[in-house]
């Protein structure tokens, strides 16, 4: 086990000032958008904007930057045998740990009850909102979430921004790229140069995110206002408290076994967890994670086959916030369920759960597709929801965040492709003294 311990050693890199580092713009960035929401409603909610663009700018190059990663890290291998343990080490990981959230989830809700006494009239009238996820979730059956896996058109997968058909199509080239050996070595540096290029670009757009997190907040607070949020404040706040105790008890935990410290790791993406609190996305920092998990000392095979993968099938937020709702959605209609109905519930989701990455409203088509499958929950539950919801995703995307970030130096040390002390040399070059001598 690596402890931590504290050196007096000294760097000579200035620190640039206080208003210059994104983290501070970011943070400034949020407190306005909350104060324009909540005193300028109507101009706040003209913001939104804002945020849409900067989504939109990353979303951009998420795909061809996960293809080229995955591709590289792939050929960069070569050893096919050691692909597909690093695969399976990482979706038996995920399987895990989501299944405990999952678990948590259901614990917490059963213990807090934040359902009982709501009033259930609130969900009238909301029925056309619900409609668009019903008839989403009926098209994403678990035989149609397989299916869909394989793209009819790698192009329109590229169009469409689909990433589980991105990373089906991805393993392919790179699984075929790397059979070809020397052969195949011209094409891999012609990736890697390209793949420099497209993180270049996220340098560029990544400096507007202060205003894609002034947009987003401004209108999530404009649109639904503070009072929307004391309206379910039981839920929510027994969703915040459960992703809190998530990830400094078992993702703390995990880390702490793996010879990591969390709060070492938190403090080191602290741009990344700002840039999804305003966003409510974490797919936003998908590109910077991807980069800075590789600067952290994780071997570029293992960041560019966790990374893309945990996006899809490693959402511990998600899965919390839904195991969540469904028995929120039950307590709100008095619905009693027996254990045995609540471990059913379970079952359907450590299913469910893995394609809400795969469709737009991702969250809110997966909790209906599991009401829809489990038939003692009514469908128009998710009404009572729909005022909260983008309070809630901020939850969500900060968990799935830090979650796959663990998961990608866990999977790194289980192969011995951590590199400690690059990771200790990154972690001095960002916050100088006292450094950390041991991550």
């Amino acid at each position: 086990m690596i402890e931590d311990t504290l050196e007096t050693a000294r760097t000579d890199k200035p620190r640039p000032p206080l208003y210059k580092l994104l983290y501070i713009q970011v943070i400034g960035a949020i407190i306005v958008g909350v104060l324009l929401g909540h005193f300028y409603p109507a101009l706040a909610v003209e913001l939104k904007p804002l945020g849409i663009v900067f989504i939109k700018c990353i979303k951009m190059v998420v795909g061809p930057i996960v293809f080229l990663t995955v591709v590289t890290g792939i050929s960069a291998i070569g050893d096919m045998g050691k692909v597909g343990r690093v695969g399976i080490k990482a979706i038996v990981y995920f399987e895990v740990v989501t299944t405990f959230a999952l678990g948590i989830g259901l614990l917490v809700v059963n213990i807090l009850k934040p359902g009982q006494g709501f009033n259930v009239d609130g969900a009238a009238g909301k029925a056309g909102e619900v409609a668009k996820y019903t008839t989403a979730a009926h098209e994403q059956s678990p035989i149609e979430f397989l299916m869909n896996i394989v793209p009819d058109n790698v192009v329109a997968a590229f169009a469409k921004g689909d990433l589980l058909q991105i990373l089906f199509f991805s393993v392919l080239f790179g699984v075929a790229l790397a059979a070809m050996g020397e052969r195949g070595k011209p094409v891999e540096v012609f990736l890697e140069k390209v793949s420099a290029a497209f993180f270049g670009v996220i340098g560029i757009v990544v400096r507007l995110a202060p205003l894609g997190a002034l947009g987003a907040m401004s209108f999530t607070i404009g649109k639904f206002g503070i009072g929307s949020l004391l309206s379910l404040g039981q839920l929510v706040g027994a969703v915040y408290l459960t992703m809190v105790l998530f990830i400094f008890l078992v993702l703390g935990t995990i880390a702490r076994v793996n010879g990591f410290n969390l709060l070492t790791f938190l403090r080191y993406i602290k741009d990344e967890l700002l840039i999804v609190l305003g966003t409510s996305s974490s797919e936003s920092v998908l590109p910077r994670m991807i980069e800075k998990m590789q600067k952290f000392g994780c071997s570029k095979h293992v960041v560019g086959l966790v990374i893309p993968t945990g996006y899809t099938f490693n959402l511990d937020g998600t899965s919390i916030y839904l195991s969540m709702a469904a028995l929120f959605i039950a307590q709100a209609y008095n619905i009693d369920l027996s254990i045995w109905q609540q471990l059913s519930i379970l079952a359907v989701l450590m299913l469910t759960s893995k394609g809400a990455a795969a469709v737009t409203g991702g969250g809110f088509v997966t909790l209906a597709a599991t009401l829809s499958a489990t038939g003692a929950l009514p469908v128009e539950g998710l009404a009572l929801l729909l005022g909260v919801d983008a309070f809630m995703s901020l939850a969500r995307a900060l968990t799935n965040l830090i979650g796959n970030g663990v998961a990608t130096v866990v999977v790194a040390k289980m192969e011995g492709e951590f590199d400690e002390g690059r990771a200790v040399a990154e972690y001095q070059s960002h916050f100088g003294t006292p450094a950390l001598a041991h991550i």
